[in-house]
């Protein structure tokens, strides 16, 4: 990947380890553009949200000794990448105003209101401690979560009942399949400059197994997807390298490069497509979408970054291409096979995760912002094909909100 100077591996660090004072993310510094609609309520959708999928039944905390691996459920292949079936109405680019949004019904996904860990299937869990959570997401009934350790460093906690069983020091990145059968994490230290440091290690866990894989030479190591039963995570060969694509079949002596892949920043939840920075540095960047099994590129864009996929793998969603400050300006859905701008939401934003094929969950200030104290902020799904919002959370003051994987 070309840049021009040490911002990538800045960038790198700051999402493994960034403090979540106020609904934690990356916080961007671009200006708000001229909208050309404003938010209405979910509830004039014409697409409501599917009912989700029952969790596995939880294995009683006495019987979860590690005995065999189980493989994550995962989409059937298709014969190519597909594209949002659903007929978008309303304008292109919305305005919010979070406090005048009504309330709808709480995330479907694990997600972070202050210490506590709600939604998924499993019950309420307060994480310990006063550090920043960095990342969660649910194993079965259990919760995983990445908190600061108080020492300029990270740790992963796992609970089982409500109490903590496992800490797992260094972890800085997190994902966990969509049925919560499975997860991988990496151990990618970083100094207490805030600099990354050399060797890592990627975990495999299900209900009964833990798999992991050491990779010494190794440099900004995350893990991007669980797919497929493959952990697809990204690295680099030195501190300053580019990011290199693979994929690791739990239990596997080692990783395979993907080649079709470059500079790789999200890969979607069936394996199928991936986002490829190519460009970073002090005027923006520029990504492209690429098909995984070919290294087809379907689009490129210098006018978002994208963060992530709907579970089909049609809908990429980002933010503005410039990601540094106060927060992001905009969040945006772009259609996976052309790079059409499907939906534009304006406002101050601190994260945003697809809740499902047709709606993005996303981390929205109401007054305040970047950490500031007195900062109101809630969780709000928003409708792909309507452009249509309502509050998933209630409006809260100075509390945590993050959005689970």
């Amino acid at each position: 990947m070309r840049h021009t100077n040490r911002r990538l591996v800045i960038l790198v660090s700051a999402i493994a380890v960034a403090a979540v004072a106020i609904g934690g993310a990356l916080a961007y510094r671009t200006g708000p553009a001229e909208a050309e609609g404003l938010a209405a309520p979910l509830s004039g959708s014409p697409s409501p949200s599917p009912t989700p999928t029952p969790a596995p039944t939880p294995t009683p905390a006495a019987s979860r000794t590690p005995i065999v691996s189980r493989t994550p459920s995962v989409p059937p292949p298709t014969a190519k990448t597909s594209s949002p079936s659903a007929t978008t109405t309303g304008p292109t680019k919305v305005t919010l105003t979070v406090g005048k949004l009504s309330e709808g019904r709480e995330p479907q996904v694990p997600y972070l209101v202050d210490r506590e860990v709600r939604g998924g299937s499993g019950s309420v869990v307060r994480l310990p401690g006063t550090g920043g959570v960095i990342a969660l997401g649910r194993l079965d009934a259990d919760v995983l979560a990445i908190v600061q350790d108080g020492n300029d460093g990270t740790e992963l906690l796992k609970t089982q009942n409500e109490q903590v069983v496992r800490r797992t020091p260094g972890v800085s990145s997190l994902v966990t399949t969509r049925d919560q059968s499975a997860a991988a994490y990496a151990v990618a230290r970083i100094s207490s400059m805030g600099q990354a440091t050399k060797g890592g290690i990627v975990y495999a866990e299900t209900i009964s197994s833990l798999k992991s894989l050491k990779l010494p030479d190794s440099w900004n190591l995350q893990v991007l997807a669980f797919a497929d039963g493959k952990v697809y995570y990204r690295a680099a060969s030195s501190e300053d390298g580019a990011w290199t694509l693979y994929s690791w079949t739990p239990g596997a002596a080692a990783g395979v490069k993907v080649k079709t892949v470059v500079s790789p920043t999200a890969v979607s939840a069936n394996g199928r497509v991936a986002a490829s920075m190519g460009t970073l540095n002090d005027s923006g960047s520029c990504s492209s979408i690429v098909e995984v099994g070919s290294g087809r590129q379907l689009f490129r864009t210098c006018d978002n970054q994208v963060s992530g996929f709907t579970p089909d793998g049609s809908t990429a969603i980002g933010g503005s291409a410039y990601g540094d400050g106060f927060c992001d300006t905009v969040q945006v859905a772009l259609d996976v096979t052309t790079g059409k701008l499907i939906r534009e939401w304006k406002g101050c934003f601190h994260q945003s995760v697809a809740e499902d094929d047709q709606h993005v969950l996303i981390v929205a200030v109401a007054s305040g912002g970047g950490g500031d104290p007195g900062t109101k902020s809630a969780i709000i799904r928003c409708a792909i094909t309507t452009g249509a919002c309502e509050l998933a959370t209630s409006i809260s003051t100075d509390k945590a909100l993050r959005i689970g994987t």
